[in-house]
């Protein structure tokens, strides 16, 4: 039996919308290249749709599920992107019906023995399973990115949930149920106003445990230390997230 979920996002789906970065589109072509077919894909708890669009350039069809109702109310609508409620241990898909399985920052979130188990059932056979995450960027500019680090770490560091440390560690602990496929590098860089990190900043589940543990906003006191080094608050100042990715075929060993 699946453990009640826990919906850390609920009350920032709309910043999250809004202010998560988007994944390269080289990285998508590089799923479609591995996966077995390119008529169904899954994308697991697909949050506000951000992966689950992308991959309608491959896929004739993308079921986007996850466990928030708040999150997928905020998702981005697409004719070919199908978006369900649904536990990444239960999704409701038929077996044998998936040609990729994807989680983009996500899987620290799941029980991931019954997601494994979720996973091999609904892969057609020689299907993908690929997930992968991203931890702080950098912030170009030394004195911002050194408020930015602050903010991550010791500011809201301690309301990060347990679930994070998979992230912090860069997936080095992960291993997935089937043979590991070789991954390339991929990274996602954005150039963005001040307004647009301190609304990325807002969209972290550690802000939102701050908030609703504190009763303030930890945001109104970024706000002026990062304008204080930023300068024009319109400047756009360039950030860069390595990602990390981890891919396995069903039939491998």
């Amino acid at each position: 039996m699946s453990p009640p979920f826990t919906d850390h996002f609920g009350t920032v789906a709309g910043a999250y919308a809004d202010f998560r970065p988007t994944y390269p589109p080289p990285l998508f072509d590089w799923l479609a290249a591995a996966a077995p077919a390119r008529q169904r894909a899954w994308d697991c708890a697909t949050g506000t749709g951000q992966a689950a669009v992308a991959m309608t350039a491959h896929f004739s069809e993308v079921v986007a599920s996850d466990a928030s109702a708040s999150q997928l109310a905020a998702a981005s609508p697409h004719p070919r992107v199908h978006y369900r409620l649904a536990a990444a241990e239960s999704s409701g898909l038929e077996a044998d019906s998936i040609d990729l399985v994807t989680v983009a920052q996500a899987l620290h979130w799941l029980e991931r023995p019954l997601f494994f188990a979720e996973v091999e059932r609904v892969l057609r056979p020689s299907g993908v399973l690929a997930v992968w995450s991203y931890g702080i960027p950098r912030l170009e500019g030394e004195a911002a990115d050194a408020l930015l680090q602050h903010f991550y770490a010791d500011i809201v560091g301690p309301y990060w949930p347990a679930e994070k440390a998979l992230v912090e560690n860069g997936y080095r602990d992960l291993v997935l149920p089937f043979g590991s496929l070789q991954t390339p590098s991929f990274a996602m860089d954005v150039a963005w106003s001040l307004e647009q990190v301190l609304g990325y900043c807002s969209s972290w589940s550690a802000t939102a445990r701050y908030r609703a543990a504190l009763g303030q906003d930890p945001i109104d006191d970024l706000r002026p230390a990062l304008a204080a080094a930023w300068g024009e608050p319109k400047t756009q100042r360039c950030l860069h997230w390595p990602l990390t990715i981890k891919a396995s075929r069903l039939g491998t060993a």
